[in-house]
């Protein structure tokens, strides 16, 4: 199961910098002009999570493999990219295929790295994204009316509903406000993700500061820390830079690095964490002598389905899920003690999975 997050951006904000930190690698041609980033890059990266070494350590599993979330580094955005400006119809093109998008902005001063319209302000900067989505968003919407009007003159039902989604949408569009906000019934989740808006899927914003600011973040970061939370978004205070130059270290000068800075730990691994966030996933965890892993699932999945995350098989026989709470299993020193403490559950088809479960299934061939 993917699950991707794209990092957009203006152009120079650091996008690829921070990229190419993320994936330890330089797939992404870090470079001080516009559109260097010419098609996606994509990345895996671990999800940092502590306790699946507790886990492993506890099932003397010989393997260990984390969870992971895809990044997808996209081209810088610039205004007018809703009517094609710069690589503006690939950009969109590409946002439309993540799950979930990051706005990289500017919030260092740096007289060697241009910036696209002359300025550093990250909530304009902000502002320009969101607007060309939204612009982007109307014209997709508007562009439909004539089709679903005519399929609706033929008794098409699903052409009437689908018109109804979007007719609670382009008012908020035309007031300049994201199609994330629209009230969306349950029955409709679907329908709303099939209109593939640019502007429905959640935002995380990272404000790229310069070394200085980075434990502590500095004035520009601040206003979009209010904003954020204003929104409901996500947010998260980081160096690219700094991040570019641990990606380059050992483990042991990292952590030596990372003291000298005040940081308790890498800026990227609170940007994944807040991606994974961000996306409403949740872990849970698998464990025995030959591997512990983490798997990652939808907050609300039930038992079935998460089994089937791992294989297809498991989820068409699913017969029971022997489950253990991540705190009782580390606890009771894991399964075993777990077992004989009665904090070993038999959970069936209905059981809603929780972050942290260690769980067993059982299945019929």
């Amino acid at each position: 199961m993917g699950f991707k997050c794209g990092i957009v951006g203006l152009p120079n904000v650091g996008k690829s910098t921070l990229f190419n930190a993320l994936t330890q690698s330089a797939a992404a041609q870090a470079a001080n002009y516009p559109f260097c980033t010419i098609e996606p890059n994509v990345g895996d990266v671990p999800v940092p999570d502590p306790r699946l070494e507790e886990v492993a350590a506890l099932a003397k599993s010989a393997l260990v493999t984390p969870t992971r979330l895809t990044f997808v580094d996209i081209a810088g955005l610039v205004r007018g990219a809703s009517k094609g400006e710069g690589l503006g119809n690939q950009f969109l093109a590409h946002i439309r295929e993540v799950d979930a998008v990051a706005y990289v902005l500017r919030c260092f001063e740096d007289a060697d790295v241009i910036h696209v319209e002359g300025r550093i302000d990250p909530i304009a900067d902000a502002d320009t994204i969101e607007t060309e989505l939204m612009l982007a968003d109307l014209d997709s919407l508007e562009r439909r009316l004539p089709i679903l009007e005519k399929k609706i003159r033929s008794q098409d039902k699903e052409a009437k509903k689908t018109l109804e989604l979007i007719e609670r949408i382009l008012p908020l569009l035309r007031e300049g406000k994201p199609a994330r906000l629209a009230k969306i019934e349950d029955d409709e989740h679907a329908a709303f993700k099939a209109l593939g808006l640019l502007t429905s899927k959640p935002v995380l914003y990272v404000c790229n500061v310069d070394e200085t600011s980075a434990a502590t973040g500095n004035s520009n970061s601040a206003l979009i820390e209010t904003r954020a939370r204003a929104e409901g978004a996500g947010c998260v205070v980081i160096s690219a830079k700094i991040e570019a130059e641990l990606a380059e270290l050992s483990e042991a000068e990292r952590q030596a690095y990372l003291a000298e800075l005040g940081l308790a730990e890498p800026g990227l691994n609170r940007l994944i964490r807040e991606g994974y966030k961000l996306l409403g996933l949740i872990t849970y965890f698998t464990a025995g002598p030959k591997e512990a892993r983490a798997w990652t699932v939808p907050e609300g999945t039930r038992a079935p389905q998460a089994a089937g995350v791992i294989h297809t098989d498991f989820e068409k026989g699913f017969i029971r899920a022997e489950t253990i709470a991540f705190d009782d299993y580390v606890a009771l020193s894991g399964e075993a003690g777990a077992r004989d403490a009665g904090k070993l559950r038999l959970e069936g088809k209905d059981y809603v999975v929780k972050d942290g479960d260690v769980l067993h299934f059982r299945f019929a061939n």
